[in-house]
């Protein structure tokens, strides 16, 4: 290899400028000589060491990315699901997510809207013209417990083989930021959360957020297992996909992805924090997650009304702040807010067309406005306040 720099023969006869003793002690020269060395190192055009990327400089060119490949997956059993895979969409495009988008619902729904109370319709047009969703019927197998109706319905995603990566979604949460960096993880067949509010008596994969490689393989073991004389009696997704992947999945940071609102609720949060001498900040907790699950039993879901006493009941109590400061009120105040930008967004109108007595008019709705649920029991049976 070349040298870089190369010294001058000395010359036979000093420069006639030069005088006989050095300008420069004998013992200085040994300093001088590293100074010199380490100044031309720093403002030398010319690299005296091989180039090496900055070891944080971004190694993927997220325009580059075929997003195509890729998509993010709801279903909805009921017009009151549809209308949360609907927001949930619409927080993605509106966050700038660059993946497709895929929705599975009832096979007896239709695109075709009838009139200004055919919600069903309206929410499936609104999906697919609005935020570019591609609508899938499906047959629904529909479960004795209506609680966890159809909670299998999320297996068909791994039957999606057109694309190399899936992000599932339970559809009662808030989606905060765009999951798209999640598509560019390594390599892993599922990928799924520890349901943190459980640990340390249970360690066990929450279903509410997966992320997934189609295997038309993988989508028939997952099937065959949810049939009813597959499985043990109280089984259902969560229960199978830990039967499944429990001891081989990716675990993703609940911290960024899995937050449950009922966090904000809790007297500890060893288990969130995973240790107990981090600090609790509510403010700062929100700022950096990406997905936020409406969890808060016994309260009912957002989208079903509350009952008059209830507030006083679970609002998150004010803490007493240190000598001479004021109470703190964050978790209260992050916890209603929360609950008031979930029911705000379900409650915002559009103008649409529909077809009414024989002709086309424009009308201003609020296709979401599904709170007329009655209020339930309060409080509920088996539930001793704390």
């Amino acid at each position: 290899m070349p040298a870089i720099f190369t010294l001058s023969p000395k010359s036979a006869q000093p420069p006639p400028y030069r005088s006989s003793r050095s300008w420069l002690p004998r013992r200085s020269r040994w300093l001088f000589l590293p100074i010199f060395s380490f100044l031309l190192y720093l403002y030398s055009p010319i690299s005296l060491i091989p180039y090496r990327s900055p070891i944080h400089a971004p190694s993927i060119r997220y325009k580059s990315v075929d997003w195509s490949r890729y998509t993010y997956s709801q279903y909805a059993t009921s017009s009151a699901y549809l209308c949360n895979s609907v927001m949930v969409f619409e927080a993605l495009s509106r966050l700038g997510s660059k993946a497709d988008r895929i929705l599975f619902y009832p096979e007896e729904w239709d695109t075709e809207i009838s009139d200004t109370r055919d919600r069903d319709s309206q929410l499936l047009v609104k999906a697919r013209d609005w935020y570019n969703v591609k609508l899938i019927p499906v047959q629904m197998r529909l479960l004795n417990d209506d609680t966890w109706n159809s909670s299998f319905t999320k297996f068909l995603a791994w039957g999606q083989t057109q694309y190399e990566r899936i992000i599932h979604l339970d559809s009662d949460v808030t989606v905060l930021q765009h999951l798209d960096e999640l598509f560019l993880l390594p390599r892993t067949p599922v990928a799924m959360m520890r349901a943190y509010w459980v640990l340390p008596g249970i360690k066990a994969l929450t279903s509410l957020f997966i992320l997934l490689e189609p295997s038309g393989a993988e989508f028939q073991r997952l099937m065959e297992a949810a049939m009813e004389g597959k499985r043990r009696a109280g089984e259902y997704d969560m229960e199978i996909l830990n039967h499944f992947y429990g001891d081989s999945a990716m675990v993703l940071s609940h911290r960024k992805y899995g937050l449950l609102s009922g966090e904000f609720r809790a007297k500890t949060h060893n288990n969130y924090l995973g240790n107990n001498h981090d600090t609790w900040d509510p403010e700062q907790v929100l700022k950096e997650a990406s997905l936020i699950h409406f969890s808060d039993w016994p309260l009912p879901k957002p989208w079903i009304m509350w009952p008059h006493n209830l507030i006083g009941d679970m609002t998150p109590r004010c803490k007493k702040g240190m000598e001479g400061q004021e109470w703190d009120c964050r978790d209260k105040r992050v916890w209603l807010g929360l609950y008031d930008d979930f029911r705000r967004r379900r409650k915002v109108g559009h103008r649409s067309q529909v077809f009414e007595s024989g002709r086309v008019n424009e009308v201003e709705q609020d296709i979401c406005a599904l709170l007329s649920a009655p209020a339930p029991e309060w409080p509920p049976r088996n539930y001793t306040k704390s």
